[in-house]
């Protein structure tokens, strides 16, 4: 059982962005949805309701980050410094004080999205709790839904896409981490697992919405739902469709394509 692939987010939303190695932090890969786009109001906006963000490419640096997109000419943005302007955003049931990156980068997004928006950064500052339902005091989050990284066998996906009309890629489930060598959905009877050097907690199923649905070459949703639809009549639970799971680390350091995998618990 080994790391097949290792994927980065650095924008919420974005276009996914296959890495040889993972930087693990406590609140998850470094560099992982550490920025938002959030509307007018501050907001969190995510593929779900714009689908166009699936096409924007984010590439992280030193200094801050790049992004790019198919139809729109490509912009630099430094990291905000820590007294930059703050700004209270919004993302599922919490707030947090972001910080503003500016308002080249906003006139970017607006224009992009065809909405009001802005780009906000989490910095070392920013303090955003995971679940206590399904953590321990401390656990913090980046901008990711809720956990700070999302783990699914290969074999999950090569199960659904043996069922499904026309295959999909792994990116319509915008994992961190794909493990290869392991029966489909082994991860659900994980609860803790070491990969390469560094262990995890293995804490909740993870529960699939319209995102899936989403083409990420396209940007458009799938007209008959899928693999949604198809999901539904095999990997139904009481709280939704479940595929993979989500991960807490409980060390730092870094994992790399190839390593071990093992469940400990």
């Amino acid at each position: 059982m080994h790391v097949a692939s290792l994927h980065l987010y650095p924008l919420k939303s974005c276009a996914p962005l296959a890495v040889d190695a993972l930087d693990i932090t406590p609140r998850g890969p470094a560099g992982d949805r550490r920025w938002l786009a959030v509307d007018a109001d501050g907001h969190f906006l995510t593929a779900r309701k714009h689908p166009r963000l699936v096409g924007i490419r984010a590439l992280p640096d030193a200094r801050g980050i790049a992004l790019s997109a198919n139809d729109a000419p490509p912009i630099r943005v430094d990291s905000p410094a820590p007294n930059a302007t703050r700004r209270s955003v919004v993302i599922w049931d919490d707030r947090v004080e972001a910080v503003d990156a500016g308002d080249d980068v906003a006139a970017w997004l607006s224009s992009y999205l065809g909405i009001p928006a802005r780009l906000v950064h989490m910095d070392d500052s920013v303090h955003r709790p995971v679940d206590p339902d399904h953590a321990t005091a401390g656990d913090e989050v980046s901008f990711a839904d809720g956990y700070p990284l999302l783990v699914i066998s290969q074999a999950a996906l090569d199960g659904l896409n043996a069922r499904l009309p026309s295959p999909v890629p792994m990116a319509r489930f915008r994992p961190n981490i794909v493990v290869a060598g392991v029966a489909p959905h082994a991860e659900d009877d994980w609860r803790r697992v070491r990969i390469g050097g560094i262990e995890f907690d293995a804490v909740k199923t993870c529960i699939r919405c319209v995102f899936t649905t989403i083409d990420p070459a396209t940007m458009t949703r799938d007209p008959a739902g899928e693999p949604l639809r198809t999901l539904l009549t095999y990997r139904r639970t009481p709280k939704g469709v479940a595929f993979g799971m989500n991960l807490i680390p409980r060390g730092t350091g870094p994992i790399a394509i190839g390593d071990d995998v093992t469940p400990i618990a």
